[in-house]
């Protein structure tokens, strides 16, 4: 062998790589080892400090320590928390302990707290009251002894009045009316009280110079070159060229259904409020919008703006002619009502009650054009006399702002409807309804308007639907005609019967009015909030 192993070190070979190639040395000598069945094998608890106990479990079979039910869920305490979270929480604001306590108790301590700001603090012992068991303003609770809110403090003296003397003497007997003997009679306000009284003051008398501010400036513009022809006629002159006769009298049989759209007057920069065509003949038209303005229009011819009015320094909600047409009038969100010359653009007269008008009217009759009527938004019906400027009568029964006024019955009476969501007749002059239709179905009805043979009112009902009452004697509602199918804000409506002939998308913001020409009823003017004006046909 230790040839074997000079030989391999002399080829440079490690005689340890082929030590597994060399046969087993002879052992001659063999000894038994002596094999331990039962060892000692180290305990689970002398291995682990303590327990572990799942984090989510509800119910614990035994009682753990302190340190095993708080220690980490994994690995040693996190450092970096800081108290509070580190702190043992079993809900998201903290910990809470179960703790019985006493309804009365609690409402008696929560009282307290809120009256007097301090209570006792529920963890102390309450046979072991100290200035330490209270939480709050402690100092109070010292100052109160701890008193609660149900218990008596310091007992109030009774004022004592002065004795009332001899109740057989009238002039010199109080009795139980006799003043407390502390009782001051006059209350003096303190410099510091008297400064802010006078700022009040002072703070109303500006609003009311604002609420009474002056009537906007009125004035009129001209549009077209000559007001007056060569044979000194105005606008108002019913034209006689047009191919159709505007002075006759004779009310058209029928109504034919627009289909096209001739015309679009535009001119009003904000939407226009209400639109009125002239009386009898229908060839001017008078608008008035929400940019302050009313514009006089013409409906034949080259269809031009003739006249702007200015004169309200707000909204212009309401328009209405007389019966001739030679004045109108105008009622705006200033609170002013202005009657106009629709001839010269002239302002005649003004009237006011500090309240804004939603609507005015004319009486119609011939006898009566010097009187009118405006439903205004403090629930009266006023009428006022032009020629004095004065109130001759205010109707006083709705519960809401009046809306529309609808003159019925050979111009005796008048219909109005009202936020109240009601409709009251009235006899003229007469400041009593007679009568009163309000039915808990019922909506408030924005647009009225009187059938031409005066024997039905159509009311836009708000809940998208226009009823018909009868407008002779009973004023009953006629539930067989009601026209539905529209929605009330965005397209005009045109239908004769209960059955929807037509619909036409008119504006592309609210339609607020549709006016038939009285001649050419196949001729229909609309207006809407986007500020013109279309003719149809």
């Amino acid at each position: 062998m230790p040839i074997v192993a000079g030989c391999l070190a002399a080829y440079g070979i490690d005689p340890d790589a082929i030590s597994h190639l060399q046969p087993l040395k002879s052992v001659r000598k063999t000894s038994l080892s002596v094999l331990n069945s039962a060892p000692e094998v180290a305990v689970k608890e002398d291995v682990e400090t303590g327990t572990h106990i799942d984090p989510s479990l509800k119910e614990v079979l035994y009682n753990p320590t302190y340190e095993t039910m708080f220690a980490p869920e994994f690995g040693p305490v996190n450092p970096f928390k800081t108290q509070q979270m580190a702190a043992p929480r079993n809900m998201l604001s903290g910990y809470a302990e179960p703790a019985h306590l006493n309804d009365f108790m609690f409402e008696q301590q929560r009282r307290t707290f809120s009256t007097f700001g301090y209570a006792l603090d529920p963890s102390v012992d309450s046979s072991q009251v100290s200035s330490s068991s209270y939480i709050g303003a402690v100092e109070e609770a010292e100052k109160k002894k701890g008193l609660t809110v149900f218990e008596s403090g310091l007992k109030k003296e009774k004022r004592k009045r002065v004795k009332g003397g001899d109740a057989s003497e009238i002039d010199s007997f109080l009795g139980p009316w006799a003043k407390y003997q502390d009782e001051k009679d006059v209350a003096k306000p303190s410099e510091e009280e008297q400064k802010e009284l006078d700022e009040i003051t002072a703070k109303r008398q500006k609003r009311g110079k604002n609420e009474e501010e002056a009537p906007a400036e009125e004035k009129t513009i001209l549009h077209v070159k000559d007001a007056y022809d060569y044979q000194g006629r105005s606008y108002l002159h019913v034209p006689q060229d047009v191919g159709i006769n505007l002075r006759s009298a004779e009310i058209p049989d029928k109504c034919y259904l627009p289909k096209k759209q001739l015309h679009v007057w535009t001119g009003h920069t904000k939407g226009v409020s209400a639109i009125r065509l002239f009386p009898g003949s229908g060839h001017l038209l008078l608008s008035c919008s929400m940019d302050c303005k009313i514009k006089l229009w013409e409906v034949y011819s080259d269809r031009r703006c003739l006249r702007t009015f200015i004169g309200h320094s707000k909204a212009v909600r309401d328009i209405c002619f007389n019966n001739t047409g030679t004045q109108f009038l105008s009622a705006g969100y200033d609170r002013y009502l202005k009657l106009w010359d629709s001839e010269t653009g002239q302002c005649i007269s003004r009237f006011t009650n500090r309240k804004v008008p939603y609507c005015v009217k004319f009486n119609p009759d011939e006898d009566k054009q010097n009187l009118f009527v405006a439903g205004m938004s403090d629930k009266k019906i006023v009428q006022w006399d032009i020629r004095s400027g004065e109130v001759v009568q205010e109707y006083d029964r709705h519960l809401g702002a009046v809306n529309t006024i609808t003159f019925v019955d050979e111009n005796r009476r008048f219909v109005s409807t009202s936020d109240d969501k009601s409709l009251r007749v009235w006899e003229w002059d007469i400041p009593v309804d007679f009568k009163y239709i309000a039915e808990p179905s019922m909506h408030s009805m924005p647009a009225v308007t009187l059938s031409p043979s005066g024997k039905w009112l159509a009311c836009q009902s708000m809940d998208n639907q226009i009823l018909i009452f009868g407008a002779q004697n009973r004023f009953r509602l006629n539930k067989k005609k009601v026209f539905k199918g529209h929605m009330v804000a965005g397209y005009a409506l045109l239908s004769s019967t209960t059955k929807l002939y037509h619909r036409i998308k008119a504006h592309d913001k609210v339609c607020i009015s549709a006016l038939w020409h009285p001649h050419e009823t196949s001729k229909v003017i609309t207006c809407g909030w986007d500020g013109q004006i279309k003719l149809w046909d």
